[in-house]
């Protein structure tokens, strides 16, 4: 046998170490994983999924709109869209109605899905991309505002105060599709 055909021997059995090491490593990870409940991971980076709400009412003749003041940043004691994150167990329209509710104390409100807005950098935190809907209810309805919201009040379309994230974009856009 050869000087050639021995580092071939050599280089193979290095090759078939190598592939059963990393092997091992995956194996590994995918145990630890695993342990943690996490049934699949990704190495690529995950947006975040949020929901708002835009509930108009007409009172006295008037189109009015629904928003929060919120508590806390980003954003504190700016106006906002009733709204919030998505939970890994509800549908996007079930999130909606649970932070609607939470955020103003409205329960029941029929809504249909308006349009998604995925600007990069629309939410100072992280990447977020959130599903907008909308619904119409009666003008006398009170809120009152809750969880992580300091104040419901409505406002006038034609007369909106400066807004938190893209939700001017969203109310400008949603009225000049619908009114």
């Amino acid at each position: 046998m050869g000087h050639l055909e021995i580092v071939g021997y050599i280089a193979a059995i290095i090759i078939v170490i190598y592939i059963v090491w990393r092997n091992a490593e995956k194996e590994k990870k995918e145990d630890k994983d695993r342990e943690l409940g996490l049934k699949y991971s990704y190495k690529y980076p995950r947006l975040a999924m949020t929901v708002d709400a835009i509930v108009v009412a007409e009172k006295e003749g008037q189109e009015m709109i629904l928003l929060i003041q919120r508590k806390f940043d980003p954003f504190q004691g700016f106006w906002a869209l009733p709204g919030g994150f998505v939970g890994m167990e509800e549908t996007l329209l079930q999130a909606c109605n649970r932070e609607l509710q939470e955020e103003t104390g409205l329960k029941n409100v029929a809504l249909k899905q308006f349009f998604t807005f995925d600007a990069i950098g629309r939410d100072p935190r992280h990447r977020t991309v959130t599903t907008v809907f909308y619904g119409k209810i009666r003008g006398n309805t009170q809120v009152l505002g809750g969880d992580d919201a300091a104040i419901a009040e409505w406002f006038p379309l034609n007369s909106l105060p400066e807004m938190a994230f893209d939700h001017s974009e969203i109310v400008h856009k949603f009225i000049k599709e619908n009114f």
